[in-house]
């Protein structure tokens, strides 16, 4: 397995940051791989910008922070505006359809989905949005296992909302396979 230097940004109160624990932790719980994660909040914890670099890799990780993603998630028109010129030439760059117009300028294989609607037309709970994200980025990379994920989800998500996150999983995972297919 090649490094994976991965991005994840949108605004605060998205679960931007929680996907990005979820996906490092089950690498290195789970997986057996080496993981980092790091994060960076705006002025403001709801509303102002958030990111998390996550690298992901067999090998040691001497550095946390990405510099040029291979994964680039933006969750918001912001966030695409500041980050879509440091994915790296060739790099994948994930975006919701509702939150992002694309000017699809960076060379980069660009996957548009519709998370938001789709978590809110068959879920109703905004609340799980970034872990349809998360289910998209997991299917889309294939780094780590659902299964993996699921382990993790079960011991930071509590009990009455494990069934709304394990539902928000499979229609992202179903949202990257329609894409693909």
């Amino acid at each position: 397995m090649e490094r994976c230097r991965m991005v994840f940004s949108g605004s605060g109160g998205q679960g931007i940051i929680t996907a990005s624990i979820i996906f490092a932790e089950a690498a290195v719980l789970h997986e057996n791989l080496n993981a980092v994660q790091s994060q960076v909040y705006g002025p403001a914890a709801r509303g102002g910008a958030a990111r998390s670099d996550v690298i992901i890799s067999e090998s040691d990780i001497n550095y946390p922070k990405v510099i040029q993603p291979n994964v680039l998630v933006c969750l918001t028109q912001e966030a695409y505006n500041q980050f879509n010129p440091i994915i790296r030439p060739g790099g994948m760059l994930i975006t919701d359809t509702r939150y992002v117009e694309p000017n699809l300028k960076a060379e980069a294989l660009h996957k548009q989905m519709p998370m938001y609607k789709t978590v809110m037309n068959e879920i109703g709970k905004k609340i799980v949005f970034n872990i349809c994200m998360l289910g998209a980025v997991l299917r889309l990379t294939e780094l780590v296992s659902p299964e993996s994920i699921l382990k993790v989800i079960e011991t930071r998500i509590p009990f009455e909302f494990l069934d709304l996150n394990k539902r928000a999983l499979e229609l992202g995972m179903r949202l990257a396979d329609e894409l693909v297919n």
